[in-house]
């Protein structure tokens, strides 16, 4: 029997993986280095820098293999040894980036992050930083068989639609939807306004819309509150009181903290299912969803933005 032929970027990226120790949990590869973006001419992915997340279920060993193979790749924290560089990792978003990295005649940029900070992550949206990432297409390298993790990717998923959901008109657009869903990262990140791009979410969903579909089908068909067109690419959303209840309800902890914060006085000290409920028949509960979302993601880019001065090679 034929072997099958590895494609030319699954070997590329295996060949950088191969650079690095093999403890890991999850591996994937994201950004425009690996998906087309709108605007970029033909050809243009190829010289972008290559964007990782390793998740390591023990950062501090992990950090001190790499620092055997790979001492150059860090900034002057190396001096400091695995476990400062590890203690770094875990202030903002709990990730620590080496960037500007020379590999196989590329230039690469690679995050890492512990198993169970990830977790957290997906699950609760405390940071939305690397979870916000994985509700985009990324291209996964490795992933080991830790069934907490698989669900938590899932959950964050789910999590993506709820959200977007509370923010969109009864009726949309499929395109609408992932729109929503690939900006909740972005929501309050003060990169957006000092340097990226302000077209970026739509020059990431508009090419790449099968990728977004094989990432959200089956849980827009099993949604009991949707109306999944699927033919006609659009959707219609049950926007009840009652439906938008339900669905704060399903949001991660985090957001739904910000939203009690947000909405209820201080003093006051009334519980969270009481507060969803005045947000549910609020006609600006999409608006209040958004603004819990920009206090998680403003925080997390701040500190996450500050540690690029320790961390940058």
């Amino acid at each position: 029997m034929a072997l099958p032929v590895l494609s030319s970027s699954a070997v590329k990226f295996r060949r950088v993986l191969a650079q690095f120790p093999q403890e890991l949990s999850l591996a994937f590869a994201y950004g425009s280095g690996v998906f087309r973006q709108a605007g970029a001419p033909a050809g243009h992915g190829e010289n972008n820098m290559l964007d990782f997340v390793f998740a390591v279920d023990d950062s501090v060993t992990w950090h001190m293999m790499n620092l055997l193979k790979n001492r150059s790749h860090y900034s002057f924290l190396k001096v400091l040894g695995p476990k400062q560089i590890s203690n770094v990792q875990s202030y903002g978003a709990g990730i620590y980036y080496n960037t500007l990295v020379p590999c196989n005649g590329r230039m690469i940029k690679y995050g890492v992050i512990s198993t169970d900070t990830l977790i957290d992550d997906l699950l609760h949206w405390k940071t939305l930083y690397v979870a916000g990432r994985l509700q985009k297409p990324v291209k996964i390298l490795t992933q080991n068989e830790n069934s907490k993790l698989q669900a938590a990717l899932v959950s964050n998923l789910k999590s993506a639609v709820t959200a977007a959901f509370l923010m969109l008109p009864e009726s949309f657009s499929e395109e609408d939807l992932y729109m929503q869903i690939a900006g909740l990262s972005y929501t309050g990140d003060f990169r957006m306004v000092v340097g990226e791009d302000r077209l970026k979410v739509q020059n990431i969903v508009k090419p790449n819309v099968p990728h977004f579909q094989k990432l959200y089908s089956s849980i827009l068909q099993d949604c009991p509150q949707v109306v999944y067109k699927h033919h006609l690419g659009r959707l219609e959303i049950d926007k009840s009181p009652e439906g938008q209840f339900a669905q704060l309800m399903a949001l991660p902890r985090t957001l739904q903290q910000k939203i009690t914060s947000l909405v209820d006085p201080p003093g006051k000290n009334r519980d969270v299912e009481e507060i969803l409920l005045q947000v549910a028949h609020d006609p600006d509960c999409g608006i209040v969803v958004h603004q819990g979302i920009s206090g998680i993601v403003r925080s997390s880019s701040i500190v996450q933005s500050a540690k690029t001065i320790l961390t940058a090679g």
